[in-house]
Parts: structure tokens; sequence; C-alpha cells
């Protein structure tokens, strides 16, 4: 094993490393999940070395071959990955020069384990914000199709987790959307500024070597070579993007789930969990648990520790590569693999749970809700100034709750010993149904106004 490790390294190192330091040392364990992207960037190096004359068409040809044999090996699980030749690019390239002999070798002309693995690295995260996007894509659509079913059902907007005012269902699924499309705007955004190729940095100063970056970056779908050597290969700014984005949209599956939670219970009954998502007490027998969805709430600490933990080993690093980098890794596959499953969860509970309309509208007339549209009534109808509307609605409230009812069910007489410019038109604007309808301003709650959204982001996510 100490043999092969030393081939590949020449004639510098007589001894090979000892087994703490070959642990400490090598990445193979995690990093093969970059076999595919290795191979893919490997291929168009050498097209490109054959494109410019650096090497022969013939040995190009070989090198194309055999990493697709190397990659069918991978694929099919028959590959021996090595822990003494550290990582993925040294496992493919041996194993390279195993079916092919002296043309491997000429492969990683004009390029470096730097720029490989920043290739390599690049490329796997810009294809986790597609997968991303598609999942975001995925809840969003699920959480269309609640909204366009409860447009019109009624139900408790919240402010300090206290009834604040009567908003729709449609409206609150509707507010999930919107944050998600801000989600997908971050990964979109992010995965347009990483579109730069590394390759052709080489180890740092770039190559004498007549290589053509522009070749080898269209190959790979990226837009243009980056344009400092340096940079390119101590860049680690694309993963810190995404594990930011990444961040942001599981604190926003986090609340959602929240609500779940909330909602779910027999406190609430707003929704009703599929058994798909839920599981049993192992002692009580009554029990209907929302694990699927505090699982997911959970998720944001590993995924913001992922964050928290790459800017740390990145914040004191002096250019360009240092062996810390090799830490970079472990923590976005978690992230990635970790935000993609809470995606899917998340999906999966909102597409199977059920709304339950009458608790919605019981919960909706409870807690004074209508009272800032008497106060706005009073405002429009009786000319008060708003504060003075605010603190003849506060006397009503506290009336109501003396009483034990609920602002609608105040006699007229009882209204106008407030104030005496009140008439029975008050009775229009206290109803949960009148009072959403009435919110018809631009992304308000009015019914119409959710129709509307709906509308507008069913054709966006068409697009």
């Amino acid at each position: 094993m100490t043999d092969s490790a030393n081939s590949m390294w020449g004639g510098r190192f007589a001894a090979g490393p000892d087994a703490i330091m070959e642990a400490i040392n090598a990445s193979i364990g995690f990093d093969q999940r970059l076999a595919a992207q290795d191979i893919e960037g490997s291929r168009a190096h050498a097209a490109m070395l054959a494109a410019t004359g650096i090497i022969e068409a013939s040995d190009a040809e070989a090198i194309r071959e055999g990493l697709l044999t190397v990659l069918s090996e991978i694929e099919a699980g028959t590959f021996q990955f090595s822990t003494a030749l550290e990582d993925i690019h040294m496992n493919v390239e041996s194993r390279l020069k195993e079916l092919i002999g002296e043309p491997a070798g000429r492969l990683h002309t004009a390029r470096s384990r730097n720029d490989q693995v920043a290739l390599d690295f690049r490329m796997w995260v810009r294809d986790q914000c597609d997968v991303a996007s598609n999942g975001i894509a995925a809840l969003q659509k699920a959480l269309l199709a609640q909204a366009e079913t409860g447009a019109d059902w009624v139900m408790p907007g919240f402010t300090h987790l206290q009834t604040a005012q009567p908003v729709t269902w449609g409206h609150h699924m509707m507010a999930y959307v919107e944050m998600l499309g801000r989600d997908a705007s971050r990964f979109a955004d992010a995965r347009a500024r990483m579109n730069e190729s590394p390759l052709g940095a080489a180890a740092l100063a770039g190559t004498s070597f007549p290589i053509d970056r522009n070749m080898t970056a269209k190959e790979l779908g990226f837009d243009r070579p980056s344009a400092n050597s340096l940079d390119a290969v101590a860049d680690r700014d694309f993963a810190l993007e995404f594990l930011a984005a990444a961040s942001i949209c599981a604190m926003h599956l986090s609340r959602l789930a929240e609500e779940l939670v909330i909602w779910s219970s027999a406190q609430f009954r707003f929704v009703a969990m599929s058994d798909r998502f839920s599981t049993g007490s192992s002692i009580m027998p009554q029990k209907k648990n929302p694990d699927a969805a505090e699982l997911v709430r959970a998720k944001i600490g590993r995924i913001l520790g992922a964050t928290v933990g790459l800017f740390t080993v990145m914040k004191g690093l002096p250019l360009t590569y240092s062996k810390d980098m090799q830490e970079d890794k472990e923590q976005v596959f978690d992230a990635a693999d970790n935000l993609m499953l809470a995606l899917a969860a998340m999906e999966g509970m909102v597409g199977d749970m059920s709304a339950n309309p009458d608790a919605l509208r019981s919960a909706a007339s409870s807690g004074f809700s209508t009272a800032t549209d008497l106060a706005d009534w009073l405002v429009r109808e009786a000319g008060l100034p708003f504060r003075d509307a605010h603190h003849v609605t506060g006397r009503l409230v506290a009336l109501a709750e003396d009483k034990g009812c609920d602002l609608p069910e105040l006699s007229l007489d009882e209204m106008k010993s407030a104030h005496d410019a009140i008439t029975d038109g008050v009775f229009d604007v206290l109803g949960v149904d009148n009072s959403v309808r009435s919110r018809t301003s631009y992304g308000g709650t009015a019914p119409d106004q959710v129709r509307a959204q709906i509308a507008r982001w069913k054709t966006q996510l068409e697009d």
C-alpha cells in the first residue's frame, strides 16, 4: 500500500506515512462523491491538451476511453478505493494507469490537484444548486395546491402567536411560496457567480503550456474561466454561498415545520397530518406525532452548523491553497443531503395534509380578530383620527371581554356607548368573511388577491 502511494509521488519521499498521518491526510472516504465531476473535468482537460497539441490525439483518446471505464467501475460499485492514494484524483489516475499505461501520465500535464479539486468541488456544488431549486419548486407547487383549495377559507392571522386579524388559508400558504421563491433566487444567484472555471490555474500561478482555458470552460458548462489563478485555487466562496442559501432555506422550512407541529395538535386541530409522515407512541395509543415535521424543524441546526464550520476553516487562510481546505467538503455534503431530504419531506407533508376549515373559521372568529376592522370603520365612516378610533375600539373590546362575547355580538346601543357616531353599518365589517374580503390592497389577504398571486406563481413555475 505504501509502495503504491510512493509511486504516485516519485522519489521525493523515501518512506510512507504512518497510520495516523495516512488517516488524517486521506480524503477518499468522502471525496469519492466527486468521482463523476473529476472524470468529466479530466476528459475535458485531455481533449483540450490534444486540441492544443500539448499531447498526442492518440493519448487523449486512450485517456478518454480509460476514464469511461473507470467511471463505469465506480458506478457499478466494483472500483477499489485506496486510502493510501489519499483522494479521488489520485485514485482515478492510478486506476487509469493500470488500464492504459503510459498515456495516463500525460493527463496531469498543465494542471495541479489544486485547480482539479477546485473544479470538481465547484461543479458538484453547482449541481446541488440545481437540485435545491428543483426541490424548492416541487414544494412551492404543493403549497400552491393547498392555497388554491383554501383561497377563501378564513383562519386567524397571528402576531406574537396571538390572534391578530383574519386572513385566508390560501394567503398563509402563499407566504411560504414567497419565502421559498427568495430561496430559489439565492441559489440561482450563487450558481451564476460560481459559474467560472478554475481549471488551468494549475497549482497557483497558471502554466507555461499553451492551454485553452476557454475551451475547457465551455465544455464543462461554465460561462468563462476564472480571471486570477491565485483566487481560482483559493476560492471557496461558492461553497459558502451555497451553505448560506441552504441555511436560510432550512430556516424557512423550520418555521413551516413549527406551524405544522402546532396546527396538528389537539389544541389547534387546524390540520391533520397523514400517517405517512407521522408516528405513534410506544406507550400512549392515542398519540399521532408529527415526527417528520419535528425532524425538518431540527435540520437548520446541522446546516447552519456546517455554514459556521466552513467560515471558520476559511477565515484565516493566506493565499492560496492550504490543507485546511480539505475540511470544506464533508460539511457541504452533509448540509446538501439534509437540505434535499428536508425539502422532500416537507413537500410530502404539505401535499398530504388536510386542513380543517371549520376549526380555522372558529379560531378566526375568536380573540376579537376584527377589532382593526372596527377601528378602520371609525376612521372611514365616523371621521375619527386613527388613534382615537384605536381607543374607542379598545373600550369595546374590553366591554365584549367582560360580557364573554365577540365584537359582532355587541348590540348597537352597546357600541354607541363607546362613541355615539357608531351606526348599524359597523356590523357590515365585523364578520371575518367581510374582514378578509376588504383587504384588497396588493399582497393582501382578500381571496381575489390570493387567487391572483396563485396564478402569477403558477405561470412563473411553469416558465
